[in-house]
């Protein structure tokens, strides 16, 4: 004992292009910092400016306003007897570069720029950065006149180096570095760099909380030594959402981890451990000691300055956190839980929520509310958050204390019930025409009434009347329900009429439903519309699935059921029973016999578990129509090859047919792999050929194949019957035919 560090990761809520309130939160990180003991403090990745700019990081004026506010760092006297590294860009030599900005006492010690870009699924950053290839590389960096002023240099290192203090060794990883297949903390370790701090900007998505926490573990596991992982939290001013879980590993296990899912816009994690710990780990790995002797060095920058104590240290080193998986109270008694998606699905887009409603300076949701599993779940959503602020505001929370006093207009208000916030910043309103059913009304209403929405019931068919009147007065003609008579197209545009009303009386509601309570400001629209529903285009171009945020538009129907059915029995809401065991309807037809004659899954002609499975084999498995049907043809061994084909044709078709609707698709909380976010995650063309004639063909010819094949086999064995499933082993993969990658070519 003696050698003991004490170091903090942060958890920051940015905001791109908040330069000013981005700049507070990091000196309250660093304030925080130093009042728990640490001298050395490291944040997440971009922090200056918010890691969501995009474009923005084209403009000169970013990289300013960047350099500006570590001046205003430099010259902190928060930032004195710290060491500190922050997230920024800077441009080297014309080229912009993604970077980690060390300083300590007015001196810039060290800009480390990424050297792995992160360039998929919603990441785009080689569009706006340029990875560092000269690895142990070092070149010298003229500073802005500016800075120069403050620090008394000219010059200062820039490229792939470390650290070297007067007792440790520190050197960096940006984000995509830790996921890399070749990651820098192995080398580093092996050249004795003990302290290795990762900013990054890893985004939520369902069931993926456990791979950062692997991750974070793995990368001392091995090698040894301290890894600090430093994450945003909150929208950032996009779609996806941070989670935060920030933690501290040493040798393969967590020392100490921050929240996630917390409207705590600021967070500080420290953790205090011995150098010594990770120098007899190391040594104790006899085969890691013989890499280490013939490793190549890295550049080292020497600061002087000491990370320990000058004298015998007291400081108590942390105890190792296991991480243990499920069942929950074992993991919640080690202070470590992966929450379940039902519950990741409760947080993150309320958190979500919380941060667009605050940012956007507006007075609460407007919710169609349809009595609907989809519609209910963005309520219950909603009073998620509710619960959430109230917490919040109960454990002395100042900042979410202030944001829901501006929100409500009232600068005493206090929070104390989720119920009763619902009722002041949610207002519902179930839209009743002659094809609405008395079952849904009554669970909208009920539903409405538990959660404590502002609930009301209208009826819109004088509104749908004139419209249709408008077109019968130019045409002469009256458009009939297909049930009526009518042809599909008749029946088609009756039903669009009802949905995109309701979105115009939706954002008229919105904007006066304020005024009409007394209270200055507007209310955001609420979207409603899940995954699958985007993904087969199942919804009406501008109807209330056109609203100003939608938080379920990245979660799959049957997630959302099984989220239901979480919040009912967590929050107590019986009004969920009925909705949870309704059959999803749009309900714009007519009823018959006052029953539904109209359900979703007829309609689309394939279930929602059908969705789920071809937007997986789409977007994750980047499966065209023939290696679709290749895949589910031996997936779904309860379907004939033919139905297979069936099944495959109808979902391109109707994706190719409506694709066009998710370059208007309403901005969701990214929670989903296989979301079809045109304007972020998913890049395909909007206009296709539907026919897909060369694509289908390929499926015709390989089950025709397969029919020969089978109608040969039972032939030759005198068995009769229908052909069931493909013969692989015969025809899928036969050594006779030319195949590429089991493809049939």
């Amino acid at each position: 004992m003696g050698r003991t560090v004490t170091v903090a990761v942060c958890t920051l809520n940015q905001w791109a292009m908040d330069f000013s309130g981005n700049l507070a939160r990091i000196l309250h990180s660093i304030r925080e910092a130093k009042e728990l003991k640490a001298t050395y403090r490291s944040g997440p990745e971009l922090e200056i400016t918010g890691y969501s700019c995009e474009d923005h990081f084209y403009e000169s004026d970013t990289l300013l306003h960047s350099w500006e506010v570590l001046a205003e760092l430099l010259k902190s006297p928060l930032c004195e007897d710290i060491l500190i590294d922050v997230g920024m860009p800077v441009m080297h030599k014309n080229v912009n570069y993604n970077c980690r900005v060390a300083f300590l006492n007015k001196k810039i010690i060290l800009i480390r720029p990424k050297m792995k870009m992160c360039g998929e699924g919603n990441y785009r950053e080689s569009r706006w950065f340029s990875a560092w290839t000269k690895e142990r590389t070092v070149e010298d960096y003229f500073l802005p006149r500016m800075i120069s002023y403050i620090t008394n240099q000219t010059v200062v290192p820039f490229g792939d180096a470390v650290i070297s203090t007067r007792d440790t060794c520190i050197g960096f990883e940006i984000c995509e570095e830790l996921w890399n297949p070749s990651s820098n903390h192995i080398p580093m370790s092996l050249d004795g760099v003990e302290i290795i701090a990762n900013g990054s900007g890893s985004h939520f998505e369902l069931r993926k909380a456990y791979v950062t926490v692997d991750l974070v573990k793995s990368a001392t596991l091995k090698a040894g030594g301290c890894y600090m992982f430093s994450n945003l939290r909150g929208c950032d001013g996009a779609r996806i959402y941070f989670n935060g879980g920030s933690s501290i590993a040493l040798n393969g296990q967590i020392l100490n981890r921050g929240k996630e899912f917390a409207l705590q816009d600021v967070e500080v994690t420290v953790a205090t451990f011995d150098l010594e710990d990770i120098r007899c780990y190391r040594n104790g790995i006899r085969s890691r000691t013989h890499l280490a002797a013939r490793s190549q060095p890295y550049p080292r920058v020497k600061v002087d300055y000491s990370l320990t104590s000058e004298v015998f240290s007291c400081n108590r080193p942390s105890i190792p956190i296991e991480c243990s998986y499920y069942p929950v109270e074992e993991s919640e008694s080690l202070g470590w839980r992966y929450y379940t998606p039902e519950e990741e699905i409760s947080m993150a887009p309320a958190c979500w929520l919380w941060d667009y409603l605050r940012r956007s300076c507006q007075g609460g949701f407007f919710l169609p509310l349809s009595g609907g599993v989809d519609s209910s779940s963005v309520a219950c959503l909603v009073y998620s958050m509710c619960d959430m602020i109230v917490d919040a505001v109960d454990k002395g929370d100042s900042q979410v204390l202030s944001d829901i006093r501006k929100i409500v207009g009232d600068s005493e208000y206090v929070p104390t019930d989720p119920k009763q916030l619902c009722n002041v910043i949610l207002f519902t309103c179930y839209m009743a025409t002659e094809n609405s059913s008395a079952e849904t009304k009554a669970r909208a209403a009920d539903l409405a009434s538990q959660i404590g929405s502002y609930h009301h019931s209208i009826v819109i068919d004088s509104a749908v009347s004139a419209v249709l009147g408008i077109f019968q007065q130019i045409t002469k003609m009256v458009p009939k329900f297909k049930v009526k008579g009518g042809s599909p197209r008749e029946s088609l545009a009756l039903q669009n009429i009802q949905a995109r009303l309701r979105m115009v009386i939706a954002y008229l509601f919105a904007q006066l439903m304020l005024w009409v309570r007394g209270r200055p400001g507007g209310l955001l629209v609420l979207g409603s519309g899940n995954v699958d529903e985007a993904l087969r285009g199942y919804f009406t171009k501008y109807d209330c699935s056109s609203a100003d945020v939608n938080p379920i538009g990245g979660v799959t129907k049957n997630d959302l059921k099984k989220f239901l059915a979480f919040f009912r029995k967590k929050h107590n809401i019986h009004g969920l029973d009925q909705i949870m065991d309704a059959q999803p309807t749009a309900e714009l037809e007519p009823l018959l016999d006052g029953q539904l004659a109209q359900l979703d899954e007829v309609d689309m002609g394939m279930t929602y578990k059908e969705l789920g499975t071809f937007g997986q084999l789409r977007k994750q498995s980047c499966a065209g129509p023939f290696s679709m049907f290749c895949k589910l043809v031996h997936m779904w061994d309860n379907c004939t090859p033919k139905e297979v084909a069936d099944k495959v044709k109808h979902f391109y078709r109707c994706y190719a047919i409506n694709r066009h609707k998710m370059t208007v698709l309403t901005p969701s909380c990214h929670a989903e792999t296989y979301s079809p976010d045109d304007n972020r995650y998913d890049h395909r063309p909007f206009l296709y050929n539907h026919t897909w004639k060369w694509q289908f063909k390929a499926i015709d010819d390989q089950l025709n194949r397969m029919c020969s094949d089978d109608e040969a086999s039972r032939a030759s064995n005198n068995e009769p019957g229908i052909p069931s499933k493909p013969n692989f082993g015969k025809t899928w993969l036969s050594p006779s035919n030319k195949t590429h990658h089991g493809v049939v070519v």
